[in-house]
């Protein structure tokens, strides 16, 4: 009897969605970094850090086929370590899927420095053929206003089974919604917000309406995703942060079915003038960016691994000659959320940084 012909549909599948095939490969990214600045937890030494994550990052993305673009990173080039804006990721043969890539390689990195939680490595990307518009928005301001929510309140204001609401919808009305939409009462909501001076008016009024308060004191990725999973132990996030972050959220999101509204919020005078001089329309900054428009189409992925304990994921756990990293991995077209524990045995573990011509012990 003659064999069967092979089934080619998996393969034009993986044509079509090389988020499939390629996500796997941003998991030992992130895997990577948490496990080259762990050495640096608590040691008070956050460029080191930031350097050894960011080379751990980039010495597992230059020899993956795509044609990578970081489109969220690090700012102007002033000798710091990290991974800038601009910069090619991959190997960029011909035919490759054009890449642009999110990435965070310590969100945390003062919590890291001081040997507290809440600190993770963290990239998000969208995939492209070639010539295809650009589907992750960077934002110029270096802060946004930022609140999160997860997918069933969406759901209930897409039914309008609640009123809607926005940025400019006061906390109190708010606060009224979301617990009509998660069937609470205020009481019981829970509100997320970083410990900063420029939030207490926020704080005060959280606290006067009842809620309850958790307070953060760096890395808002990790809280700002949290309302959307499925076993949320937080219900809102509000506050001002990084746009960066806000964009890298917003992939998590598309994933999970919550949302972000995000709009950009100049510190002061001065830099409103200089985002009006770059090229930055007033209407622009009054806009209010929803996840669908600073990540769009399917095909985003989201990554993070644990450095140290968050409420996203535990940290680093080193025994023996064994590391344990605990990784989640989330991508849109299919909404799946997959939590990934490795084992790596420390005694064969090996990393390539960039700018090694070989590879390195943990």
């Amino acid at each position: 009897m003659p064999n069967p012909s092979p089934d080619l549909s998996a393969i034009g599948d993986l044509e079509r969605n090389p988020e499939r095939s390629l996500q796997f490969e941003f998991v030992r990214a992130t895997e990577n970094a948490a496990l080259t600045c762990l050495p640096w937890l608590g040691r008070n030494a956050k460029e080191a850090a930031d350097d050894a994550a960011s080379r751990a990052i980039l010495g597992v993305l230059e020899y993956v086929d795509i044609c990578g673009e970081c489109v969220i990173g690090e700012g102007i080039k002033d000798n710091a370590p990290g991974i800038f804006i601009g910069d090619k990721l991959g190997t960029w043969a011909p035919g490759s899927w054009h890449v642009d890539v999110a990435v965070d390689p310590i969100d945390g990195t003062t919590n890291l420095s001081k040997g507290m939680p809440n600190s993770i490595s963290v990239m998000a990307a969208t995939f492209a053929p070639p010539g295809a518009p650009r589907a992750m928005m960077s934002l110029p301001s270096f802060y946004a206003e930022k609140l999160t929510y997860g997918p069933r309140v969406v759901e209930q204001m897409e039914l309008r089974r609640v009123p809607a609401f926005n940025l400019d919808t006061p906390l109190t009305n708010i606060l009224d919604i979301v617990a009509l939409a998660l069937g609470k009462r205020v009481r019981e909501i829970v509100v997320c917000t970083m410990d900063r001076p420029r939030h207490a008016k926020l704080i005060e009024e959280i606290r006067a309406s009842g809620a309850a308060l958790r307070l953060i004191s760096d890395g808002d990725i990790t809280a700002a995703v949290a309302p959307a999973l499925h076993d949320a132990a937080v219900d809102l996030y509000f506050g001002i942060g990084g746009s960066p972050e806000g964009v890298l959220t917003a992939a998590a999101l598309r994933a999970l079915g919550g949302d972000i509204q995000l709009r950009m919020w100049p510190r002061d005078a001065a830099e409103r003038a200089d985002l009006l001089k770059a090229g930055v329309t007033e209407a622009q900054l009054k806009k209010i960016y929803h996840a669908g428009d600073l990540v769009t189409g399917d095909s985003a992925i989201f990554c993070a691994t644990g450095i140290s304990d968050s409420p996203l994921l535990p940290g680093v756990r080193v025994t023996g000659h064994r590391a344990i990293t605990h990784s989640i991995l989330m991508r849109a077209k299919s909404r799946s959320v997959r939590r990934i524990e490795t084992v790596h045995d420390l005694r064969h573990k090996t990393i390539r940084l960039r700018g090694d011509s070989r590879e390195r012990t943990v």
